[in-house]
This record gives C-alpha cells, structure tokens and sequence, in this order.
C-alpha cells in the first residue's frame, strides 16, 4: 500500500525545499496541488490518504509495468519522491517520466544501507492486514526471488523453504537475518557454525544444505 505522505496532506513543504518569495510559494503550492491531483486518481475509497491493491494495479496498468514487479516496489518505496515528480508530469508522459526518476533509484539501493531499508519495507509492503506480522511462505518465495536475485544462498533457500513442511510463512526477524546470512556467509558455509545464533528456520536451511552437498559428492 502506497500512503499519501504527511507534506501533502498539510501542505507543508519538505524542509529542503526554500521559499523566499510570494510567487515562490504560489508555484510551490501549484506542485503541490498537482501532486494531489495524480495521487487522487489511485486512491482508496474510503481511505483518502493512501492506494491501496485497486489502486496500485490502475496505476501499474497506466504505467504498464507489472504490480507485482520490481518497479512497483521501488514506487511505493519512494513514493514521496516519485509522486511528487509524477505529479509534474503531463498525462501522456506519465510513462517516460516514472522511468527517468526509478532508473536513479535502482542504482540507489545497490548501497548496502538503502537497499536493506528497501529490503526490510518490501516485507511490510506485503502484509495484507495492517496488524498481521507474518508473510506466507508463497509470497516470501516470490519476493525474495524478485529483491534478492541470484545472490547467494537464495535459490538453495527458495528450494529448501519449498521442500520442508514445518514453516508456513515468514516472520520480520527470519526475513531480517535471511539477508543477513546472505551478506556474512561464504556460498560455501565454510564460515558458519554453531556459535552464531541464527533463527531456528536459517539453523534449519544449513542443516538441509550440508545434507545435499554430501549427497552430490
């Protein structure tokens, strides 16, 4: 669910923006009356302040990008500052001007900061009740393909997460680690023992892995 930011809804400027002047102001408030205008095109019913699935499958649709992919995720990551853009973009150029502003953002979070805060809001993004605290396992599959790749680990881990039984979804602290795993540990798991307190699900994964590695040689 993407949600209308606080400066939109007061109509408070982000601080880094200065206005001096009258007409400066009146220009600032144009965009900002501009940003509402494409923002309310998406918005929930009967929640004014965010987009909720409908909404977010319109605008995919008009942007024709897949609401499930990764573009989607990196908009309603950055929605603050691709609705802002958007919004100052003409209709029939609604397309080419959200591809000019995720093309930065892509690159953006290949920093290891942004792209675990990335990482960390897709999980919440995927909640489908606001008070629910864990992903089932299907979606947890699905969105760690799509954010994490190729990168180490992931495909066994997809495939273990696939073949055991005992979990049924995913929960912040195992989503947590996972990337942590993927960061810290060797392809190998040369580098891992029983001294690092992983959760029990990633405890689990090293176990099954060590398994097949000894049944391939």
């Amino acid at each position: 669910m993407m949600r209308r930011s606080s400066t939109r809804r007061t109509g408070v400027l982000p601080s880094t923006a200065t206005v001096s002047t009258r007409s400066g102001n009146k220009a600032a408030l144009r965009e900002l009356e501009k940003i509402d205008t494409f923002f309310n095109q998406y918005v929930e019913k009967f929640d004014e302040t965010s987009i909720g699935p409908d909404g977010i499958e319109a605008l995919s649709e008009d942007l024709a990008v897949s609401p499930t992919g990764i573009r989607v995720l990196l908009l309603a990551w950055n929605e603050g500052n691709v609705s802002r853009q958007c919004g100052q973009a003409e209709e029939g150029n609604k397309r080419c001007e959200v591809g000019r502003i995720l093309g930065p953002h892509i690159i953006l979070v290949s920093s290891q900061y942004l792209f675990k805060d990335f990482y960390l809001f897709v999980f919440q993004y995927c909640l489908t009740e606001p008070c629910r605290k864990i992903l089932d396992l299907e979606s947890s599959c699905q969105m760690l393909e799509l954010v994490l790749g190729p990168r180490a680990h992931v495909p066994s881990f997809l495939q273990f997460l696939q073949e055991q039984t005992e979990y049924k979804a995913m929960n912040m602290d195992q989503w947590t680690a996972f990337l942590c795993f993927c960061e810290e540990i060797k392809p190998d798991l040369s580098n891992c023992d029983e001294s690092q307190a992983w959760p029990l699900l990633l405890d689990n994964y090293v176990e099954w892995a060590r398994k097949c590695t000894m049944f391939s040689l």
